[in-house]
């Protein structure tokens, strides 16, 4: 097309593709009603003129903006950083834009701000991110009326779970469970933990899976020490233990970072991993295999959770525009990696019984 050329416009694709102005409609707007082969003729179309759909006169037509929301608490920590990304990616490939509300302190006075800037964009729906309780609270104290999808700690609790709110969360009990069970069947006595920080849904989440799989296989449950989540906090809480209990063999660690400064801890001490002690981690950060040793630790699908956050929202917001079939189940699962970093306890690695 020349520069100087008028844009092309709807009828311009429908006359090329041989189609009807409603069909072109009908892909633009993402209908399950139009066939493979004609959507591929309307697409194919579409990208010959160069025709870009008009996000103002879209919302004009059918009362929505064709943005969704995203109000976070956290834009630091791995989880929520890949959680958001995987928001945002979800939205894009369904041609949405996504606009995001940073709360720096969680309090109403904050979190209305925040909703506000949100409303003035009239975002179509929010995904709420809502990491800890009292993040929880102000939200749900403050929300408009507004269609709403939390993820991440409202639910982690397991299979069969159910929320009084719309959400999808990771199977964090499940994905502990998991660790401290791997570690039993290791032949360690007992497991400790080093749990995150207990305002924290997922922390919370993470000690129910260790302290049920501890009571169902009888073993000893040892008092857990809390860090905040940072390498820095991992180091000081594995000292704390190693002072509790000198003959601890096994440790299951809240996640991955305060996994790195345990492990430096335990090498300051002189006891080896996984020859002396058996650590496992939490959310398989990228570096997380290039530990020394490398981590066994839970692996959390974040981008998943954000894709069925977003295809959860979109059932909220249009239920009569998208494809028939279920929703996407809420509750995304985790995976435990095996590495280096575990072993058989000492007394069963060397035979003795």
């Amino acid at each position: 097309m020349r520069s100087d050329a008028p844009a092309p416009v709807m009828t311009d694709v429908a006359r090329l593709a041989g189609v009807s102005h409603q069909t072109v409609s009908r892909v633009v707007n993402g209908s399950p009603n139009v066939s493979g082969p004609t959507k591929a003729k309307v697409l194919a179309a579409m990208e010959q003129l160069g025709y870009r759909r008009n996000a103002v006169a879209r919302a004009l037509a059918t009362r929505r903006s064709g943005t969704l929301g995203v109000i976070t608490f956290n834009t630091v920590l791995h989880g929520p950083v890949t959680t958001l990304y995987g928001v945002e990616r979800a939205a894009s490939a369904l041609g949405l834009g996504v606009s995001i509300a940073v709360v720096d302190q969680i309090t109403s006075e904050a979190v209305v701000r925040a909703l506000t800037r949100l409303q003035d964009q009239s975002v179509d729906g929010v995904v709420a991110m809502a990491p800890q309780q009292d993040a929880l609270r102000a939200l749900t104290a403050e929300l408009p009326a507004l269609p709403t999808v939390f993820v991440g700690g409202v639910l982690g609790g397991g299979a069969g779970e159910a929320s009084a709110l719309p959400a999808v969360g990771t199977d964090q009990r499940g994905g502990a469970h998991a660790a401290t069970r791997h570690l039993l069947d290791l032949g360690h006595r007992t497991v400790h933990h080093l749990a995150g920080p207990q305002d924290w849904l997922d922390a919370s989440w993470r000690v129910e899976g260790w302290r049920a799989a501890l009571s169902a296989a009888g073993a000893p449950e040892p008092e857990f020490v809390a860090g905040d989540w940072s390498a820095r906090s991992g180091y000081s809480a594995m000292r704390t233990l190693l002072a509790a209990d000198p003959g601890l063999t096994a440790v299951f660690v809240a996640n991955d970072q305060m996994a790195l400064g345990a492990l430096r801890a335990l090498d300051e001490a002189g006891r080896s991993v996984p020859g002396d002690v058996s650590v496992v981690g939490f959310d398989d950060v990228p570096e997380a295999e290039f530990f020394r040793p490398p981590l066994t630790t839970v692996s959390q699908q974040f981008a998943e959770a954000g894709r069925r956050a977003v295809q959860l929202l979109l059932d909220l917001i249009r239920p009569h525009d998208t494809p028939s079939g279920p929703s996407p189940r809420p509750l995304v699962p985790t995976e435990l990696l095996v590495r280096r970093s575990s072993g058989p306890a000492p007394g069963v690695r060397s035979g003795v019984p």
